[in-house]
């Protein structure tokens, strides 16, 4: 009885240590290219750090901050500030951007044309419809003069400087027509448009040539505005599994991956 009983107390003690030496699971939202492939770089330190890290790929800008309210998710990066100021304002979450990562290009791109200046009267132009990546993709027009803002528009200094809309056009020389269509459609409407504002990593994920875009806006301002962020819920930013994936993120061998892996496409923010 005494001998079962102390195999009882060792197998019990065994249980609780295993248990305390596993591996704590810390799920995060990302689009597919570049941002689940940077994680996927990332896991094997993790794990000898006792992080399983869980990888959602999501095709969209909606579900990786609704899901992370929703606590279905620890943390998402696939966004930069303006847009997760824009939600934030919207939703009242107040969702807290802990590390920035990378940055990516904002294109003009086109399969009909091989130059701005061959943009004829009329054309058609398509930007991202939601509020932030659209009004960035007006910021790009207007900076190469192809339409004309109200006063007050200029490129971001600030994460919280204002963006235009469709209705802060003072004018169109071209006479344009803009259409609004979801970031993740662009790619695959671009036979049906003349040009589109393109965010990088749906380019990237279409497997498009970035050195054919019509013009690039590499983002690169000396002040992260247009960085990728590693993104957590309020009072989450300090947890010590948290700052482990921050500190992978922001490693020399993620610079060193984010180099080799992507050959100029996007550019570290740290």
């Amino acid at each position: 009885m005494k001998t079962l009983k102390q195999l009882t107390l060792f197998l019990s003690a065994g249980i609780i240590s295993a248990a305390a030496f596993a591996n704590q699971t810390v799920t995060i939202g990302a689009n597919a290219t570049p941002h689940a492939v940077i994680l996927e770089h990332i896991k094997p330190e993790l794990a000898k750090q006792g992080i399983d890290l869980k990888i959602k790929v999501y095709s969209d800008y909606v579900q990786p901050n609704a899901q992370l309210v929703s606590k279905n998710l620890d943390a998402n990066y696939f966004q930069y500030r303006p847009f997760l100021n824009d939600f934030n304002a919207k939703t009242k979450a107040n969702l807290v951007p802990v590390v920035p990562v990378h940055v990516e290009p904002f294109l003009l791109y086109s399969v009909k044309i091989k130059d701005i200046k061959q943009l004829k009267d009329g054309a058609t132009v398509a930007i991202p419809s939601d509020p932030v990546n659209g009004g960035r993709g007006l910021l790009l027009l207007a900076k190469l003069n192809l339409i004309k803002l109200k006063p007050g528009f200029n490129q971001l200094t600030t994460p919280t400087d204002k963006l235009p809309t469709i209705r802060d056009i003072a004018s169109n020389p071209k006479n344009l027509k803009i259409k609004e269509l979801d970031s993740a459609m662009l790619p695959r409407v671009l036979p049906q448009v003349d040009i589109a504002a393109l965010n990088s990593n749906y380019v990237l994920d279409a497997k498009l040539d970035i050195s054919k875009s019509l013009y690039i806006e590499n983002g690169q301002d000396g002040k992260n505005i247009w960085a990728e962020y590693l993104v957590v819920r309020p009072g989450d930013e300090k947890k010590p599994e948290i700052q482990k994936v921050a500190k992978a993120l922001n490693s020399d061998s993620t610079r060193q991956f984010i180099k080799q892996r992507f050959k100029g496409e996007i550019y570290t923010a740290f």
